[in-house]
């Protein structure tokens, strides 16, 4: 009798399906997070971008309201926030897609590794920047450029925390849809712009035309800058302000978890 094991019709290739694992594993999440940390500590411009540029942006800003520090102080803790997500869904997307064009996301999934392993591990790596990133920025823009808000600056560090893993969460995500770096980075307009012009930065979001405003509420943006702007305005933790935290952490959970539904061995 033969054992010949059957093959794939369309590649010719022995078909051996793998039982893929069902559920996470902290074992195989925490050994692809630290074989994504180990690639980035050799890529220092990637490292230099995710950590540097929020704040060299700050202090820009800063300095460009430097005749009106309450401008600064009006919309710097918003970008505050805007800033590290920005870099992080750049960043993540095109490492992620990287690895796919490369081979090597198909090799590892070619191993008992689940998807849900595979993303939640980059997740962890570049949530460990975003920690460093949002630490950076938030301290430079209290302590040294002299952002004044009333509450609490730990809220804000937060808040700059949750956008980060937001922005890497939106990055794993469309890397996915992507077929080279180039279109990965035009999907920065298609998602990031249109949140930045409704998140409430440049007008109030009840003073916009009411079907942009209904749109404005379903971005996790306009949350990310509405709890920044509780931070401004009150001393304690509202119950406004946790609820824009527990919405920008729910929408980054959701993407994630799309992310790994959606993860493709291959760019076509």
């Amino acid at each position: 009798m033969s054992t010949t094991a059957p093959t794939s019709v369309s590649t010719g290739k022995p078909a051996t399906p793998m039982s893929r694992p069902s559920a996470l594993n902290l074992s195989r999440t925490t050994a692809t997070a630290t074989r994504v940390l180990r690639q980035l500590r050799h890529d220092p411009r990637t490292i230099a971008l995710m950590i540097l540029i929020p704040c060299v942006m700050l202090v820009l800003l800063r300095y460009v309201f430097d005749g009106s520090p309450l401008t600064f102080d009006s919309i710097g803790a918003s970008l505050l926030g805007i800033f590290p997500l920005i870099t992080m869904f750049l960043v993540t997307s095109i490492a992620t897609l990287r690895e796919r064009t490369s081979g090597t996301l198909e090799r590892l999934l070619a191993m008992p590794l689940g998807k849900g392993d595979l993303i939640a591990g980059y997740a962890l790596a570049f949530g460990a920047l975003a920690i460093v990133q949002s630490a950076l920025a938030t301290g430079l823009a209290v302590w040294f450029l002299g952002l004044d808000v009333v509450g609490s600056p730990w809220l804000l560090l937060l808040v700059a925390l949750l956008d980060a893993l937001l922005g890497t969460a939106l990055g794993l995500f469309v890397s996915a849809f992507a077929a080279s770096e180039y279109q990965a980075v035009q999907f920065m307009p298609a998602v990031i712009f249109p949140q930045l012009l409704l998140c409430g930065l440049f007008t109030p979001r009840p003073n916009m035309h009411p079907a942009l405003e209904a749109v404005s509420d379903v971005l996790p943006m306009s949350y990310a800058v509405d709890g920044m702007n509780e931070v401004l305005k009150h001393t304690d933790m509202t119950a406004d302000f946790v609820r824009d935290a527990l919405i920008v952490a729910g929408c980054a959970l959701l993407v994630l978890t799309l992310g790994a539904a959606t993860l493709r061995r291959r760019t076509a």
